[in-house]
């Protein structure tokens, strides 16, 4: 049930957020202005959903929409992921499978890239290791776009595919799999200056599938964080200060990531949703080619839709994993936890 004097007392504050919007010296702070426009963009939601309720109450609506409305109020209530709106940075790594597994590293590369073209995101190559059958061993790239952290952040986890393999003779099915990681990219906002003698610098030539130089000179970075042991590579462009900004940018993601994992642990298992499981070995998800068979296994998802998953059609998937979420935060939140 939807307690109005809670949802009242929570709106009451949305006349003097807005107040602040237009306060010339909240303007000329950046963190503060963002801040506080997160606070009205959450107050705006809220209000829309109350107002919404209200409606449906009001006009004697069946209760199948009157319960839908209160769920919408109740999500709205839910503060949202501070990195949400943030670009993302995506790391896919080829597991157990050999060749294969690479292969199939670079189907999910490919999955992400054409996703990202119907949003009109940028993906930015920063790191990849090729393998001479246009598979990656490695490969990281940033996401550039509103909400891409938001949207992308349930991919973390092991991928398994089962088909027949490119170089499989004799027809059988092989498993194999990848591991994706993904993590919000690091800005000024969150103030990480990490002092020189925390990191390691190691300059080196790019190389390219089987061991070939793209580039003869030692434009390659690769930068390890001493108190962590966290490393991030970058090899993509031809100039060492760019590959130097790319991987310092990558590194502070990392190490966001990293804080901010820590600090979710600290909350408790009952605490954490996909997101913040923690596991990123845990197997999430089988594609299954045979069968055009797509399973989620953290939600019992099945869609035998898989040659449009590949092609980047993650609309119905990815939907499905954020109401999964918002599903059990409203579990959690009514619950008192």
């Amino acid at each position: 049930m939807v307690d109005k004097d809670q949802i009242e007392n929570v709106l009451g504050r949305l006349s003097s957020v807005e107040a602040e919007l237009g306060d010339p010296v909240v303007l000329q702070d950046r963190k503060r202005y963002r801040a506080v426009l997160a606070d009205y963009s959450f107050l705006k939601k809220l209000d829309s959903a109350w107002t919404m309720y209200q409606l449906a109450v009001d006009d004697g609506q069946d209760q199948e929409l009157i319960r839908t409305s209160e769920r919408d109020v109740t999500a709205a209530l839910l503060k949202p992921d501070p990195f949400e709106a943030r670009n993302a940075v995506l790391e896919i790594r080829a597991g157990t499978g050999g060749e294969e597994a690479a292969l199939f590293a670079g189907d999910l590369f490919r999955m992400y890239s054409r996703f990202c073209e119907t949003k009109g995101w940028k993906v930015s190559v920063m790191h990849s290791n090729q393998t001479s059958l246009d598979g990656y061993k490695e490969i990281v790239f940033t996401v550039i776009g509103e909400g891409a952290y938001g949207t992308f952040r349930f991919e973390s986890g092991a991928h398994r595919v089962q088909r027949v393999p490119e170089t499989e003779a004799q027809g059988r099915i092989h498993t194999s799999a990848a591991t994706v990681v993904v993590f919000p990219e690091a800005d000024e906002d969150d103030e990480l200056e990490i002092p020189e003698k925390d990191i390691r610098i190691d300059l080196f030539c790019a190389g390219g599938a089987g061991g070939q130089h793209v580039n003869k000179t030692e434009s390659a970075v690769r930068m390890t964080h001493l108190p962590t042991g966290l490393v991030a590579v970058c090899q993509d462009e031809r100039s060492q200060i760019r590959n130097r900004e790319k991987c310092l940018a990558t590194l502070k993601a990392r190490i966001l990531d990293f804080k901010r994992r820590e600090e979710e642990a600290k909350l408790g298992a009952d605490r954490l949703t996909l997101r913040g499981s923690g596991d990123r070995s845990e197997k999430i998800r089988t594609y299954n080619f045979p069968q055009n068979r797509m399973t989620d296994h953290r939600i019992g998802l099945t869609l035998y839709a898989l040659d449009r998953i590949v092609d980047g059609d993650l609309g119905q998937l990815l939907s499905a994993l954020h109401e999964n979420d918002l599903d059990e935060r409203i579990r959690l939140a009514l619950s008192g936890k």
